[in-house]
């Protein structure tokens, strides 16, 4: 018989956070998740009382669970923590909510963005902000949210704010189909500084429109790792085929940085077409690294949905191309025409009568 694990009580779990004088049990974390009515009130009220340095660690390590335990939801007690007075807690509290993103707190991150005093949590809610540009371009939601959410996120990237929060703002925006972001995002790949040029890339990638192709694939070779890291990125987000061969050279590279060697295993993924899987696989085969072999069996996995989607595009048919309905055959024509055929039959066959 199975053994049932019974929950925490929530007494032994408060006496835990406030016991400083004994390591915080990491088996306890999994009791933040879930929170909501007498137990969420009573953990938010002891949380103040717990001291700066364990509420910093607690918040990092859920963030971290959050997005490696897919059982786990921590959206209710992070919500309840953005007004922690520590900088720290609040960026994590918002990197934990991203992943739900609740519609409800689209006043609270945009109140964050202008008026928080830490830029790294200014930072973190455009960041977040991103998340409903992209529900707005899908009609998810309301167009006068988004326009209030694009208005305040384009004065950031026009105003004086810490260039983090700016270039954050941009990358958010990298979702939307205004006008005006094609030049805001080619004024800031055209700037010196590697860190705008990333941003731009990482915009690029989000936009999904192929003009950016000639942009990334110059930057895909980029000497500063965390502007090639971005430009990897972006090729796969647009599915560039003509960077095929510079993401199989960077897997060929010993000496190339694990994180960028991910991002090309991926982009490959997005980009499908000629050898990529039996690269894949081959890598797959040969690896000893447990974490490259997890991401590579993922990135297989996402390799049959992308050869699975381009074959499906070898069947579509626009049906308003006049070309291809020209070259179509034209049933009730041909209907006609056998009808005239029957008709000239059976006054041959009166006539012999």
């Amino acid at each position: 018989m199975a053994k049932i694990t019974r929950p925490i009580p929530i007494r032994v779990f408060i006496d835990a956070l406030l016991d400083e004088s004994t390591p915080f049990p990491p088996a306890y974390l999994r009791r933040f998740s879930d929170l909501e009515g007498s137990e969420l009130r009573a953990v938010v009220a002891a949380w103040p009382k717990v001291n700066t340095t364990r509420r910093i660690a607690l918040m990092e390590d859920l963030d971290e669970l959050n997005d490696t335990d897919m059982l786990v939801l921590f959206d209710q007690f992070a919500s309840s923590v953005l007004d922690d007075p520590e900088p720290a807690v609040r960026v994590s509290a918002l990197g934990i909510i991203w992943e739900t993103g609740s519609k409800k707190l689209i006043g609270k991150l945009m109140d964050m963005l202008v008026n928080d005093p830490a830029s790294q949590v200014r930072a973190a809610a455009a960041s977040n902000l991103g998340r409903f540009v992209y529900e707005g371009e899908l009609e998810e939601l309301d167009q006068e949210t988004l326009h209030n959410i694009e208005a305040a996120l384009l004065n950031v990237i026009h105003g004086d704010d810490d260039p983090l929060v700016r270039r954050r703002a941009l990358e958010a925006m990298g979702f939307s189909s205004r006008p005006e972001m094609e030049a805001l995002i080619e004024q800031a790949y055209r700037r010196e500084e590697p860190e705008w040029i990333a941003s731009a890339l990482f915009a690029m990638g989000r936009s999904y429109n192929a003009r950016w192709e000639p942009q990334v694939k110059r930057m895909l070779n980029h000497p500063k790792s965390n502007v090639q890291l971005e430009a990897v990125r972006a090729a796969g987000e647009l599915a560039l085929d003509s960077s095929r061969r510079a993401l199989m050279d960077i897997l060929e590279e010993e000496a190339a940085d694990p994180e960028i060697r991910y991002a090309a295993i991926w982009s490959l993924s997005q980009i499908g077409g000629e050898q990529v899987r039996e690269t894949l696989e081959k890598l797959a085969d040969e690896t000893e690294d447990e974490e490259e072999a997890e991401i590579l069996e993922n990135a297989i996995d996402n390799l049959l949905l992308t050869e699975t989607g381009q074959e499906l595009n070898l069947f579509d048919i626009d049906l308003e191309d006049e070309s291809l309905v020209d070259d179509t055959p034209d049933a009730s024509a041909e209907e006609d025409e056998d009808l005239d055929d029957l008709d000239e039959e059976e006054d041959d066959s009166a006539e012999s009568r």
